[in-house]
């Protein structure tokens, strides 16, 4: 098990910049940005009073699992759903990292199965 998460932003086009830089005062060393088209529903905009944006952009970043909280409140802060940015963010688990901060995968204990006994 590592102690690394993947931190992903989705942010209306054009704002990955402001959000990678809220990242990186928190501690992320950088990130990857995809482009990404929102579908949202139409009743979405009333639902929850914002402007649908279909154009986004998604920031994936592995980052310590120990800046994680902050990372996710600063984002909120600045680039959440009351900003122009109108960005969500949320995390997964990360089983096995390499290349990250110069750390290595961590060797997994292979265990034996039923066919591999049988062999």
């Amino acid at each position: 098990m590592t102690n690394f998460e993947l931190i992903v932003l989705i942010v209306n086009q054009g704002f990955s910049e402001q959000a990678m830089s809220v990242a990186r005062d928190c501690g992320a060393r950088g990130g990857t940005v995809l482009n990404a088209r929102g579908t949202a529903r139409g009743d979405a905009e009333t639902m929850f009073n914002i402007t649908i944006t279909p154009e986004k952009e998604m920031i994936w970043i592995i980052a310590s699992s120990s800046i994680k909280d902050k990372m996710l409140h600063a984002f909120y802060e600045k680039c959440g759903l009351d900003t122009a940015g109108q960005g969500i963010a949320f995390t997964l688990p990360v089983d096995d990292v390499v290349g990250v901060g110069g750390k290595k995968a961590p060797q997994k204990e292979v265990k034996p199965t039923e066919e591999t006994k049988k062999d």
